[in-house]
């Protein structure tokens, strides 16, 4: 097993394929994205191809250090048709395909098909966002036996939202890995979970939220436990969106929304977000107050830190003339993953 490894668990969307690609090149290197299809309700074999080259062909482009492709909401009559349309991506890219022990019978032989053929690996994604069930175990147990030894195997535990209700999410973590890490000769194994909350209106009353970094500290927390797999545990989180985000159904074109959005910024133990506006005649001045706030916390990291300082640097100091530099939800998302996968990268061992 190698690690550790940073894998952020993100969606096939245009913000975050472009996060990875404005990453300087030493960043992206030390990455390995979980990716994640949205879900396709109805789409058929017509479409369904279509609609894969779509979402995955931009990020397959900047996942050249490899990575995985999911599609965690496939219906159970896509399955044949969405195995052979990622495949593609696992021959002749660089990720890798995904199952885990609650998918269908179908779905994970397929995965187990295209892993062999591709010669890449298969991704294991165990999700326990609850307690332990000593079953998820068993089903585990039976996958690798049908996988076989000659395919290599990456364990992805995945905990979901992992946020302050969940005091004992490291405890939980270490019974996860230890009944996890025997079933097999694992190549990597990641702790994922997703940090950043949900954002709502509520929360910025005030103009700012601080939200703790309770996977960041799960993490931490199972680095310091003195198991033997410890040293080599890699680090995955949802980046700057909650959990619930992948689930988004896609809506070309749609119009309207909320009126406000979010700048977010990570520091060592906080999640910081700034509320901005997406219309409005105060729009221009409230979005560089936010960005200006940022910049001017004591944990700003400088303009020359990364891709996403920058663009708040330079949406801070922009003119209330003009709105250009300002942004909306998609560029405040890229810049927030900019940041924050930056930072994570530097946060690691070796990093």
């Amino acid at each position: 097993m190698s690690g550790p490894l940073y894998v952020p668990v993100l969606p096939t969307r245009p913000h975050a394929a472009g996060a990875c690609r404005r990453l300087w090149p030493d960043v992206r290197a030390a990455i390995r994205p979980l990716w994640n299809l949205p879900p396709l309700p109805g789409a058929v074999t017509e479409t369904l191809a279509k609609l894969v080259g779509k979402y995955v062909d931009p990020v397959s482009v900047v996942s050249r250090h490899g990575g995985w492709i999911d599609a965690p909401f496939g219906e159970d009559a896509q399955t044949a048709d969405l195995a052979e349309a990622l495949s593609v991506y696992c021959e002749l890219g660089r990720l890798r395909p995904v199952t885990g022990p609650e998918r269908t019978e179908t779905q994970q032989a397929a995965a187990v098909e295209t892993a062999r053929r591709c010669a890449r690996g298969l991704g294991v994604r165990v999700r326990v966002a609850k307690e332990w069930d000593d079953s998820l175990g068993e089903h585990v147990r039976s996958l690798l036996s049908r996988t076989g030894p000659e395919v290599p195997v990456d364990l992805l535990l995945d905990m979901g939202a992992v946020l302050d209700d969940r005091p004992d999410a490291g405890k939980e973590a270490l019974r996860d890995l230890d009944a996890l890490m025997p079933l097999a000769v694992w190549r990597n194994a990641a702790l994922l979970g997703g940090g950043f909350p949900r954002v709502t209106a509520d929360m910025l009353e005030e103009g700012s939220y601080d939200g703790a970094r309770a996977e960041w500290r799960m993490w931490h927390e199972m680095r310091a436990t003195g198991s033997a797999y410890a040293p080599l545990l890699g680090y995955g989180d949802y980046g700057v969106q909650p959990p619930s985000a992948l689930a988004q159904v896609p809506a070309p074109g749609r119009k309207g929304g909320p009126s406000w959005g979010v700048l977010r910024y990570t520091t060592d133990s906080s999640y910081l977000l700034f509320k901005t506006l997406a219309r409005g005649p105060d729009r221009i001045a409230v979005n560089r107050s936010a960005a200006r706030r940022i910049v001017e916390l004591p944990e700003f990291r400088g303009a020359g830190a990364g891709q996403g300082e920058e663009w708040l640097s330079d949406c801070a100091d922009g003119p209330l003339s003009t709105g250009e530099g300002v942004g909306g939800p998609t560029e405040w998302l890229r810049a927030g993953n900019l940041q924050h996968m930056t930072y994570v990268v530097r946060s690691l061992p070796g990093g």
